[in-house]
This record gives C-alpha cells, structure tokens and sequence, in this order.
C-alpha cells in the first residue's frame, strides 16, 4: 500500500587600570536533541498534539521514548534514498495495517524516493485509519484483543525493491515454459522462515511493568492507494526498534536522569546582571 503526502558594557574610569569590564560570558550551547534514528529510511515518533518530534533517549543499545497518557501520535518516516522502500511497520507487536501478530513478511507502506509520510493510526481501510494515542495497559488495543506481550515497541522492518527482470531471452515454445526468469520470481517472494521466526522469539529486557500501551482511537481519514512492490530479498534490509513508555517508568530504568531535587537559592555575593554594573550610587535621602 503506498501513501502519498506525505552585552552592553558599563563605563570605567582609564585611571584604574585594576578596575576591568565583566569579561563576556561564553555561550554554552546544549548538545541537539536527536529525534530521528534510520539509515535508509527515518523514523520518529511525532506528538500530534504539539506537533513536535519526541526526543529518542539512547539506553544500552535502544532507543526510548517517553509518552504522555491521552496523547495522540505518528510515526513520521523520510524515504532516505532515491528508490522506493517497504516499510513493514508494527506497533505493540501488531502490524499496523492488517493488527495481526506482526512477521516481517507481511504488507506494510510503499514511500517513493526521498518522500515522507506520517503513519497515524491503524488501518481500517483505504480512507480510514484509527489513531494511535498512548493510553494505559489495560486500554491499549494489543490488550483488548488479548496479545498484550509486547506492548511498548516499535518496529520497522525496510526492503530494498528487485531491479526489474530483463525480459526473457527469444525461445522455442517448449523453451517458454521453463525460462529461469520466471522461477526466481517466485523464489524473491517467498518469505524466509528463520527470519520471521527470529522475530517471534525477540523478547524486551526486563524491567519494570510498561505504563503506556497504544490505543484504538477515534476513525480519522487518511486515504492511501495500492501498489505491488517485489523485494528485492526476504530478508529486511534495515530493522528500526524504538521503545516507549511512561516518563517515570524510563527515569526508574535510568533511561533519562532522575531530576534534581529543588534546593532552596543561597544567598548570592554577586547578585546583579553585568548590565547594572557600575559606580556606587548614592543612597536616597533621609527623611
């Protein structure tokens, strides 16, 4: 199925030549906030509600987000490469266009060269999608349709398309019917089974009890168009995993630094800006 889209200085005396200016506060830029993971194909979770790409915390070799309950979300993903990409995509361990026990050998979205799209729900036809919104366990449409194993995942799994077949050589009639082309167009197609099964044994790491799940929300219009796509192996060409779960559930797993606890503000000996820096001023009158 294919979607389409988608510092003002203060005088001093020159007789004093111990008296010197403030010298100019350095800036100290934070490091960018990365939001996008992929090598062929980008991918970032979108908070529709703000419109803004949630930040990926890198943890012991994964990649995390953090939700907020209620919020809806996309997944955004941007077609690196000048050629089309599959992208097989599932959500809780469900593939999001059919919601079953996600393979990597099932359909997923076709994205031309270069092109983006945002993916904001589950598919319930060619012009309507459920939207996905973060939700609690018990409510997260894995949940409800009893496969609550793998809620708190995302996954994409990308191939490469097959270079069209050269047309086959001139043959006799009885030549046409075994020409090799034909077979190894058969044999592209097959899915590999070490591979799916691989997938259906991965398992998350322990840790403690997901908090956040995704849900089955409102219906929402997002018509898409189909297309045959032919991979160019069984295998997929790149594999996407990012987590998600509550904010305090990732502070408990040390994915993002637990805060700082508030300390009452210490008496200051140089309390004022540069910009009010000066001569001693002298105190109002008496009364």
């Amino acid at each position: 199925m294919k979607r389409r889209h988608f510092a003002a200085s203060a005088a001093l005396a020159t007789l004093a030549p111990w008296l010197a200016a403030p010298a100019p506060a350095r800036s100290l830029m934070p490091p960018p906030i990365r939001t996008r993971t992929g090598r062929l194909m980008q991918l970032s979770v979108l908070d529709r509600d703000s419109g803004r790409e949630l930040p990926l915390h890198f943890h012991e070799g994964e990649y995390w987000v953090a939700g907020r309950p209620g919020a809806r979300y996309a997944l955004r993903v941007h077609n690196l490469q000048g050629e089309r990409l599959l992208a097989v995509m599932s959500v809780d361990g469900l593939n999001v266009l059919t919601g079953q026990r996600a393979s990597v050998d099932q359909g997923g979205y076709v994205l031309d060269g270069g092109e983006r799209a945002d993916v904001a729900g589950w598919r319930k036809s060619d012009d309507q999608i459920a939207a996905f919104e973060f939700t609690a366990p018990g409510d997260a449409y894995a949940t409800r349709t009893g496969r609550p194993e793998h809620l708190g995942v995302i996954g994409l799994a990308l191939f490469r398309e097959r270079a069209p077949l050269p047309p086959p050589a001139v043959a006799s009639r009885s030549e046409e019917a075994r020409a090799p082309w034909a077979a190894d167009a058969a044999r592209a197609e097959a899915p590999a089974a070490s591979t799916a099964r691989q997938a259906e044994r991965s398992r998350a790491p322990a840790g403690p009890a997901p908090q956040l799940g995704t849900g089955h929300g409102a219906r929402e219009h997002a018509p898409v168009s189909r297309t045959q796509f032919t991979r160019a192996q069984s295998r997929p060409d790149e594999l996407i995993r990012v987590r998600y779960d509550s904010r305090e559930n990732l502070i408990a797993r040390g994915v993002i630094p637990a805060p700082r606890p508030s300390r009452p503000q210490a008496p200051q000996p140089f309390p004022a800006s540069p910009s009010e820096m000066g001569y001693v001023p002298d105190p109002p009158p008496r009364r």
